[in-house]
């Protein structure tokens, strides 16, 4: 059987205001092109569909249309991310399998959804895990029939124990995959993951999942990515580049050729649509001199300039569609800690110190404060 792999979709998310709407519109359809090109018999999606727990009526409209677009192609078989609304999700749960499209968005015990036995999808065992907070693993580790003297362990041991619960009676005449929403240890994070500095709160061993695994599809971070392990464990990543954190980054989802008994064999494919993020640093002649070839992309300039007044408008006369200035934060560092004796100094040389110590070089500023403290003192 041949999975298509996608995740992390995370429809409405804007770039400094702007929307990216369109282009999520443009690279989910691409997507579903490609699912009919290559005879998909499963989509399975990763989680973070939605960016924010709200979204709104177009990003509904976007991922639940999308869905039903896959589901034309081929069963769909999605969880819920950190970023999904669960109960928003369970609400239209019931309309979702009307088109063939199977949204996991809680953990469950098998016999309640946990394990999945798709009738258009035969011999194949899909194991569900929607994200699990630290709190929510709790309630779901005692879900499974844990006993209260189990819950002290860490996140990765109930994790385990939820797994070896949905695993139970696999068999290697069917294809086992499993679909989840977590950050595994070894994943590399793209830059893009908006609580990274809290995944490995979270994380968890790549051996929590048998061996006798065929596939297992993950989403959370954004950079695609297989993760050492015994059964294949990949992240698909992000279908567009989310934030600068990911400029650079290929795109792409995943073709997933299996059959039972065996590890799967996955090939990336490249995905075309949206708007490229580019960084750029330097003084502003080495901006200048990368600035062309620039009018397809979202531009973030890190500028290593002293601050004046004027310079951000400066750079967008250089990149009309920058989105995003910021000073070289090394030339603060420098700085920090040299605060300097303002004792028996003038008001002006007062000022010249302020402005060094803050990175501020402009002659105009200087001008206007003696203009300003002339007026002061014949006042």
């Amino acid at each position: 059987m041949r999975i298509l792999h996608t995740a992390d979709w995370h429809v409405g998310r804007s770039i400094r205001g702007r929307s990216r709407a369109q282009e999520h519109r443009q690279v989910l359809q691409e997507i579903t092109d490609f699912a009919a090109e290559v005879k998909a018999d499963l989509v399975v999606v990763a989680g973070d569909l939605f960016d924010v727990s709200s979204p709104t009526a177009e990003s509904e409209e976007i991922v639940y249309s999308t869905l039903l677009g896959l589901a034309e192609v081929a069963p769909v078989v999605a969880v819920a991310g950190n970023h999904d609304n669960p109960r928003r999700l369970e609400a239209v749960t019931p309309l979702l399998r009307l088109g063939r499209v199977v949204m996991a968005s809680e953990v469950r015990r098998a016999q309640d959804g946990g394990v999945l036995h798709h009738p258009d999808v035969p011999d194949t065992r899909i194991v569900l895990l929607p994200f699990l907070s630290q709190r929510a693993i709790v309630r779901a580790d005692e879900l499974m029939g844990s006993t209260s003297d189990q819950h002290g362990g860490i996140y990765t041991e109930r994790f385990a124990r939820i797994v070896e619960s949905l695993s139970a009676d696999t068999s290697t005449d069917e294809v086992n995959i499993a679909v989840s929403h977590l950050m595994v240890h070894g994943g590399e994070t793209g830059g893009g993951e908006r609580e990274a500095h809290t995944l490995f709160d979270y994380s968890v061993n790549a051996g929590v999942f048998p061996s006798h695994f065929s596939y297992v599809a993950l989403g959370h971070l954004h950079r695609p990515q297989q993760v050492a392990s015994a059964p294949p464990v990949w992240y698909s990543g992000s279908p567009l580049q989310l934030d600068f954190g990911e400029a650079g980054i290929e795109k792409q989802v995943l073709v997933v050729d299996v059959e039972p008994g065996l590890p799967a064999t996955v090939t990336p494919h490249q995905l075309k649509a949206g708007t490229p993020l580019v960084q750029l640093t330097g003084t502003l002649p080495q901006i200048e001199a990368q600035a062309d070839d620039l009018e397809e992309a979202y531009v973030r300039v890190i500028v290593d300039e002293p601050n004046r007044a004027g310079l951000a408008g400066e750079i967008r006369a250089l990149i009309p569609n920058v989105v995003d200035i910021v000073l070289d934060p090394s030339r603060r560092q420098e700085r920090d800690g040299k605060r300097v004796d303002r004792t028996g100094m003038s008001h002006a040389e007062r000022f010249g110190a302020y402005l060094t110590e803050n990175d501020i070089e402009d002659p105009r500023l200087v001008e206007l404060f003696d203009e300003l403290l002339d007026e002061a003192h014949e006042a």
